[in-house]
């Protein structure tokens, strides 16, 4: 099937904490179908299910483990269109520790009114909605209509389609397209709204938007942040994917999603040293490498996280200059854990890649996968890598609005775009850096002046990873073409191993470091 549309109405009652759903769904058939199956969640009781307006009996559909099947009046042929609709209503799952473990959270503003949010990147979208909890199970086009007490504000996905008043109920309707699965949002909260508009360097306007619950002094500053951080991510990677709808940023009552053009933040205002908004920044990335570009598998996750993080030196060298990006560049490095690999290869589930009981890289996708990006970079040169990740967030080298629209991609598919844009084979860096969990070890050993360097990488493939020695004031690449290498000292000269930090290796001051950090933490327990 495709999914052409998601028709979604929600009545939501902040004090009961309970949803009233209706969800017209519409595919179109690609193949004879028989059965439709979706995925809700079991804390919603499915009042009613019809097809194509003809109401089903109970037996027609089953839920029994939060997969709903429902059995069509008749067989329907390919290139045919079927619309499903489900009504349901209960108690949504409440998120435990939003946005970490997700679903709904039920919160109070300051001033004790209702504050709602939903999170479900890993809990799915079946939290709230029928749908199908796969990345690639994303709508075409998404209709909400969202139904709370006046005077409470609903912010969603996309454009504002208008709004109903009614016996001391508001409805608003947002309209938005090829939303990604877990980012359709809820967000429920007696809202400020700042408004402003972004004239982008591709010649589009782009509205932005912020709705915040209080402080508007804190709130006009993070707004200010917007047009800057827009400007750097498009002229680093490339044209803003939803100008056409919005940037959007709403206020929540946990730490932050990327959910498509109305991205949670709850930071708090927190401040850095890097001039700038951590997350309100990491967040915005994710509508390139995220939500235009989704995994397509939960294996391929490192795509959407690992860039994301990269741009947070990147961008805190555009404000700061080199000190700030090797400054950002450490604080991650001295968080990896080299584990598990970031790539297993194979079809997995999301909690198969974030706990580290199922083998998961966890937090390395973050992490390990942004200093592998930053290796990258510095192993093919900036025009090579930046043409290579427009191949992956767009399609095309040569992206401007109105040419693209969003995608999945693979971890396989990057590595394709690498060699093809370099011309040459650069599998053995990825099978290293991706598909194994330790670092390579750069072995050092020395024979009065003589230098030897010598890789010893996990899986003992090759790894040609040239490396950079200092000697006194000059600087000396040795190719390691069969991942070894040599070099003459002067007497008494100094040298330097990789003087520049280009590449990720295994660090034993590090190791050291995050062994002393565990140790910490399991005293405090």
């Amino acid at each position: 099937m495709t999914f052409e549309h998601a028709d979604l109405s929600f009545r939501v009652d902040p004090v009961r904490h309970w949803i009233e759903g209706d969800a017209k769904l519409t595919f179109g058939l690609t193949a004879p179908l028989r059965r439709v199956v979706l995925d809700l969640d079991r804390n919603l009781p499915i009042d009613t299910v019809e097809v194509d307006g003809e109401p089903l009996p109970r037996s027609a559909f089953r839920n029994p483990q939060g997969r709903l099947e429902i059995d069509l009046p008749h067989p329907l042929d390919a290139g045919a269109r079927t619309t499903v609709r489900v009504t349901y209503h209960g108690s949504p799952h409440v998120a435990v520790r939003a946005p970490w473990d997700g679903g709904f959270v039920w919160a109070k503003t300051p001033d004790g009114k209702p504050w709602v949010a939903t999170a479900v990147e890993g809990e799915g979208c079946d939290v709230f909605w029928p749908c199908i909890d796969h990345p690639m199970g994303r709508p075409k086009l998404v209709d909400e209509h969202v139904t709370v007490p006046a005077p409470l504000v609903a912010v969603g996905n996309g454009v504002a389609a208008g709004v109903d008043e009614a016996n001391g109920m508001r409805t608003y309707h947002w309209r938005s397209h090829d939303v990604s699965t877990y980012g359709v949002a809820l967000n429920i909260a007696p809202y400020h709204e700042l408004s402003s508009s972004y004239a982008s360097r591709f010649g589009n306007i782009i509205p932005l938007h912020y709705w915040y619950v209080d402080d508007e002094k804190q709130a006009k500053a993070l707004f200010a942040e917007f047009p800057p951080m827009l400007d750097f991510l498009e002229s680093t990677i490339g044209p803003y994917p939803f100008g056409a709808e919005k940037m959007g940023v709403a206020e929540t009552p946990f730490k932050g999603m990327e959910h498509q053009t109305i991205n949670a933040y709850g930071n708090g205002y927190a401040k850095t040293p890097y001039g700038y908004d951590d997350l309100l920044q990491h967040e915005l990335s994710h509508e390139w490498f995220g939500n235009q570009m989704t995994n397509a598998n939960w294996d391929d996750m490192w795509l959407h996280e690992a860039f994301a993080t990269y741009m947070q030196p990147l961008y805190a060298e555009s404000i700061g200059g080199k000190q700030a990006y090797f400054a950002s560049l450490m604080r991650i490095r001295s968080g990896l854990t080299n584990r598990h690999p970031i790539v297993s290869g194979k079809p997995r589930r999301e909690e198969d890649v974030y706990e580290d009981s199922r083998g998961g890289p966890g937090q390395d996708i973050y992490g390990k996968g942004a200093m592998m990006l930053h290796a990258l970079r510095n192993l093919i040169g900036d025009e090579a890598f930046y043409r290579s990740t427009r191949l992956l967030v767009y399609g095309t080298e040569h992206p401007v609005p109105g040419n693209f629209s969003p995608r999945y991609g693979t971890t396989n598919e990057f590595i394709y775009n690498v060699d093809k844009v370099t011309g040459k084979d650069l599998h053995w860096f990825f099978n290293v850096y991706l598909f194994q969990a330790a670092l390579p070890d750069l072995q050092v050993t020395r024979s009065g002046q003589q230098l030897h360097l010598a890789w010893s990488v996990p899986g003992k493939g090759p790894f040609p990873m040239p490396v950079d020695v200092r000697i006194g004031d000059h600087v000396v690449t040795l190719p390691m073409a069969d991942g070894q290498g040599d070099v003459t000292l002067p007497e008494r000269a100094t040298y330097t191993l990789d003087p520049d930090s280009k590449l990720l290796r295994r660090d034993v001051g590090i190791e050291a470091f995050r062994e002393y950090v565990e140790k910490r933490k399991a005293k405090d327990r």
